[in-house]
């Protein structure tokens, strides 16, 4: 009987963080799959049983414009986008670091430090929305926010747009993508359109999802079996295994019990306001996871296998095994892809 119950309270949780993320709105979302491990690789946008999105591989960007891209990318580097010049996107968002930077932390002008963990920038044009909070919708509004944050960039779009139209090379490279010239609108929309280049296809998943059944090591494969049968795939589903839905950090025991709370730590309530959106944050890709290590938004797990084990004990209600954490760690490690040639370096 106590099983049984179990199970059930096990169902209903799932079928309610189903909810949730359908709810929260936008995106695509899928279940977890009973089909066997060799029965498991989707075609291309397949959708199962409950009419969610399946996984599917990563493709690359297509249909952008290629001076809109090539403008991006130097205004990605381009330190006047700050304050005092020291502050480029790329300084908190590294190519070599899977688009993230490796700190618990970025700091931003005059060393000020941030709050909050910054997520990879790759891939992040298929998010539904921008942010741990979502507080942007588009990678076009997110683009303003550390130009205008006190703590990154410290700056505003109308200095922005002075300094770069005292570079004649620049200002005609923004006459040739955009007619009327550097603007802000169109600083924001020249970032997004380079940051829409920044696909990571060619994952050993990938491939294993188009048909190459032996992309995965036999490690790999039993790791997401087990990431499926456990429930991870609950929240982390959809092409890029995340990205896709809110979800409160701690279903299933009190994260934040062991520390004093920090304003980040209240996650989309610092949006909404709404009682039930604290501790609520949008759930990460899991693509090049294992190269953008710290993990979560306090960058409280160092390691890969740390963040397993937090998330089979806090989202899960599950102490996993070291042979489970060493088996979804491998299947993990398989999402990291690469970048197209000729995208970072023109």
């Amino acid at each position: 009987m106590l099983k049984k119950s179990a199970l059930l309270l096990v169902a209903l949780l799932f079928a309610g963080m189903l909810v949730w993320g359908v709810w929260q709105g936008q995106g695509e979302h899928s279940g977890v799959s009973s089909a066997s491990l060799e029965d498991s690789v989707p075609a291309l946008g397949e959708r199962n049983d409950i009419g969610f999105a399946a996984l599917r591989p990563l493709a690359r960007a297509q249909g952008l414009d290629p001076a809109r891209v090539a403008l991006g990318r130097r205004l990605f580097s381009d330190t006047r986008l700050s304050r005092d010049g020291t502050i480029a996107c790329v300084s908190c968002h590294r190519f070599d670091l899977a688009g993230a930077d490796g700190l618990p932390r970025s700091f931003g002008v005059g060393r000020a430090e941030g709050n909050i963990n910054a997520p990879s920038v790759f891939n992040s044009d298929l998010n539904f929305v921008q942010f741990w909070d979502g507080r942007a919708a588009t990678l076009e509004e997110q683009a303003a926010g550390p130009v205008h944050n006190p703590v990154e960039m410290a700056s505003s779009w109308a200095e922005v747009v002075v300094r770069l139209n005292a570079d004649s090379e620049l200002r005609d490279a923004f006459v040739a993508a955009y007619p009327d010239g550097v603007t802000a609108k169109n600083i924001a929309q020249a970032l997004a359109s380079f940051e829409r280049a920044l696909r990571t296809p060619g994952a050993a998943f990938d491939r294993y999802l188009g048909g190459e059944a032996r992309a995965l090591s036999p490690l790999a494969q039993e790791g997401y079996e087990k990431f499926r049968d456990f429930g991870c795939i609950s929240c982390h589903q959809g092409v890029l295994l995340g990205g896709n839905m809110f979800q409160k950090f701690g279903v299933m025991g009190d994260y934040f019990a062991a520390r004093p709370l920090t304003q980040a730590d209240l996650g989309r309530y610092n949006v909404t306001g709404r009682e039930e959106d604290r501790h609520v944050f949008k759930v990460p890709s899991l693509r090049n996871v294992a190269q953008t290590s710290p993990y979560f938004h306090d960058a409280s797990a160092a390691t890969l296998a740390e963040a397993i084990v937090v998330m089979g004990r806090f989202q899960l209600g599950r102490e996993l095994a070291e042979e489970d954490v060493r088996a979804i760690g491998a299947f993990l490690e398989s999402l990291s892809g690469q970048l197209e040639e000729g995208v970072v370096t023109p």
